[in-house]
């Protein structure tokens, strides 16, 4: 399948906390490839300014979709609270 969307999650994360967040984004890639519908990719990107997750979705509904799953609620959102300084940035993009 092709990404038609994606959504990307940017996070202000300490350098103190940065190894909390990684941890929780390899521990539920893997269940969010196989378990979230629509879901076809998903990457780390870190920078000194802060770290983004950007989700690669077959649509914008999937993507919208999955921000409302219990993996995202009750897992990474829960899982990633604790390593933020501010609140995170949540954008849906759809591929022209």
């Amino acid at each position: 399948m092709t990404v038609k969307a994606y959504l990307q999650i940017t996070m202000t994360i300490p350098e103190e906390n940065r190894p909390a967040a990684v941890k929780v984004y390899t521990d539920y890639r893997q269940p969010f490839l196989d378990t979230i519908e629509g879901a076809l990719t998903k990457d780390l990107l870190v920078r000194d300014e802060d770290v983004q997750v950007l989700h690669g979705f077959d649509s914008v509904e999937h993507a919208k979709a999955y921000l409302e799953s219990d993996l995202f609620k009750n897992d990474v959102a829960t899982g990633l609270a604790p390593t933020w300084s501010a609140d995170p940035s949540i954008v849906i993009y759809a591929v022209a």
